[in-house]
């Protein structure tokens, strides 16, 4: 039998017994497809089958293959890779809350819903019901086969929309206030949802944090997924990868990311990074590249809240083993590849004269993978008639001897109110200081008061005014503050990265 601490509900699949944590009732490891596996391998998703009696829902359920590493978590094991779970303030169908939807990060081949980081009882609070998302991810979820739906992690994650519009009502949520939010490559996927015709009306709002301008041209995809499948002595075919089991191919993404340089020629840009896989422009799941879709009107009905961080890639640098000493051929190799137009690396210098070659180096990598994408998904959803809120997080960050600034991921304890859990927190310091507590709950307020009414509290961003909340210790709004980036970059329209060489 139900109780106040075991918690039950029946959605359309079945009944779930879930627990009460610190005053919400969550539910976790909830199946939204059926496993995709055997017959159902690089398959779309299909609804998860329903079952008779209780089920415990009290774990999180297995991470879809990844390597390990960081970011990444053992967890549970299984096959059972398409699970959601739900905190919910209210288990009452009346209760009507607004719901945030979380994608998580990871490059699109590494993280999943069950890390601590995003444990979402605090962000869910006494009036906003929070679900999170596990999709497929690397070859399984994004690699382009023969055979095969492209972008299945996007299908994944439209499948567990489908989901919450169906059954969030029983968990005290309101299905007509649904708000997708994600970053990284949670941010990616939340503009790829923006532009995605089979996503249409599944949410209302978006938040996309630290996008990523990485969007694969077919021929791209279809190229790396080659080398892949070459790795392992099949062809690349959704049957030829079927009969290769699943553990086995996180491994072979990881060896093409290690040989990446040697593909500069053919490959471009990803091979700087490197990044072997990300969403593919493919005219039918994904029509057209988030910006230019945008633009275009695509999501002038859905209310957007975008940013980044100021100093984007300090972590990866740290990473790399190059925070603090990089040469003057990293810098200008960097410059090469990504500075925009064929005179860019020149006009970078140009345009910061007191630059060092670390700074550019910082600077063109950030703007290249992250601030700019999301500076021009802004722009785009305003240009395209639609409502945007934009933001920077500039606060830097206390941890590790407040070596890396406002650095990629530092958002995400500061959204979640997770300061002391998950790898994120040592961001952050031990213990969290009074600052980091403050900074976090107004986060926190502007992204539930963004799901419940589309204001996050400061105004819209517009070609004229650029007006921008900058979060820090005080937070304001101003113009936006990159502007010789934004200058930099005004003319570039981040299409599809092509494959170089046919």
């Amino acid at each position: 039998m139900p109780s106040e601490s075991e918690p039950e509900v029946r959605t359309i699949a079945g009944v779930l017994r879930g627990r009460r944590e610190a005053g919400r009732t969550v539910f976790r490891g909830i199946p939204y497809a059926e496993p995709p596996v055997g017959a159902l391998r690089f398959a779309a998703p299909r609804p998860a089958p329903g079952w008779d009696g209780v089920r415990p829902a009290v774990a999180y359920g297995p991470p879809p293959p990844q390597p390990a590493g960081f970011g990444a978590s053992p967890g549970a094991t299984g096959d059972d890779w398409l699970t959601v779970n739900v905190w919910t303030p209210r288990l009452d169908p009346a209760a009507g809350l607004p719901v945030l939807v979380w994608i998580p990060g990871g490059g699109y081949v590494v993280g999943h819903s069950g890390l601590p980081e995003y444990d979402g009882g605090r962000l869910a609070g006494s009036r906003t019901v929070v679900v999170t998302v596990n999709y497929r991810l690397g070859i399984e979820g994004f690699g382009q086969l023969d055979g095969a739906p492209a972008n299945r992690g996007l299908l994944d994650q439209v499948a567990a929309l489908e989901w919450v519009r169906d059954n969030i009502r029983r968990f005290g949520g309101d299905p007509e206030r649904v708000t997708i939010f994600g970053q990284s490559a949670g941010g990616g996927s939340v503009a790829a949802l923006l532009a995605m015709p089979r996503a249409a009306g599944l949410f209302r709002r978006a938040a996309a944090q630290s996008v990523p301008g990485t969007f694969f041209a077919p021929e791209l995809a279809a190229d790396v997924a080659a080398a892949c499948a070459a790795e392992l002595g099949v062809r690349p075919t959704a049957a030829a990868l079927s009969a290769v089991d699943p553990a086995r191919l996180p491994a072979v993404g990881e060896a093409i990311s290690a040989a990446m340089a040697g593909r500069r020629e053919r490959w471009g840009q990803i091979t700087h990074r490197p990044i072997p896989f990300a969403p593919v422009v493919d005219g039918d799941v994904l029509p057209a590249a988030p910006w230019r879709a945008l633009a275009g009107g695509a999501a002038r009905d859905v209310g957007l809240l975008v940013g980044h961080t100021r100093d984007e890639h300090r972590l990866f640098s740290l990473l790399d083993g190059v925070l603090g000493r990089v040469t003057r051929e990293q810098a200008d190799t960097a410059l090469r590849m990504l500075a925009p137009g064929p005179d860019g690396a020149r006009r970078y210098r140009a345009a910061f004269p007191g630059a060092g070659g670390e700074e550019l180096y910082e600077l063109v990598n950030a703007d290249w993978l992250f601030r700019m994408p999301s500076l021009h998904l802004a722009e785009a959803q305003a240009r395209g008639g639609g409502r945007v809120h934009l933001y920077e997080l500039t606060w830097p960050a206390p941890g590790l001897g407040g070596a890396l600034g406002a650095c990629h991921g530092l958002d995400v304890p500061l959204v979640f109110g997770n300061l002391g859990a998950g790898q994120p927190a040592m961001l952050i310091g031990d213990p969290p200081s009074p600052a980091a507590e403050e900074l976090s709950e107004r986060i926190r307020r502007a992204w539930t008061a963004f799901a419940a009414t589309g204001d996050p509290g400061w105004p819209g961003y517009d070609a004229e005014h650029r007006r921008t909340r900058l979060f820090d210790t005080p937070s304001t709004v101003t113009a936006y503050p990159e502007e010789a980036s934004r200058r930099l970059w005004r003319d570039h329209a981040f299409p599809a990265l092509p494959l170089l060489a046919p």
